[in-house]
């Protein structure tokens, strides 16, 4: 899923910040400035926007676009960092601001605004559910005959 390819090229840019800078203390800050560049808000806001509650990261409600898009701008910097070899935090923050806003302005052009989007479903639901389904077709293998015996 587009989220999980996003957490795991995050995991990826939070390697390589500890890999150049020895340290990921500025990690979520980096982040944060990310989605500010993304949406031309704060991620609290996003978050309240969408109605996020306070302990979910913001991505789990965001659409497969956003998901994508921010996916991409976290792609060019770890691209840029390594090939640049940024070693401050300072350096790899402005280089993931000027991409997220890159993208932006890329989706703004093609007519999509992300601060408007509405929120997608809450990825944890779907899983369980999906989850859920599973369980349940695994249970009655045949699917198309109704199963009345039970």
């Amino acid at each position: 899923s587009a989220r999980k390819k996003l957490s795991a090229t995050e995991k990826e840019l939070s390697g390589l910040i500890f890999e150049q800078t020895g340290s990921t203390e500025n990690f979520a800050l980096i982040r944060s400035k990310g989605d500010q560049a993304l949406f031309g808000k704060s991620t609290q806001a996003m978050k309240a926007e969408w109605n996020v509650p306070d302990k979910r990261p913001l991505a789990d409600f965001a659409p497969t676009i956003i998901l994508k898009a921010k996916d991409f701008a976290t792609e060019i910097t770890i691209f840029n960092a390594r090939g640049h070899g940024m070693k401050s935090e300072g350096q790899i923050s402005t280089e993931h601001v000027t991409n997220n806003k890159a993208v932006r302005k890329t989706l703004i052009e093609r007519g999509i605004r992300p601060e408007s989007l509405p929120p997608a479903e809450d990825v944890k639901k779907v899983e369980r559910r999906l989850a859920a389904d599973e369980k349940k077709s695994l249970k009655n293998p045949d699917g198309l005959k109704e199963s009345t015996e039970e």
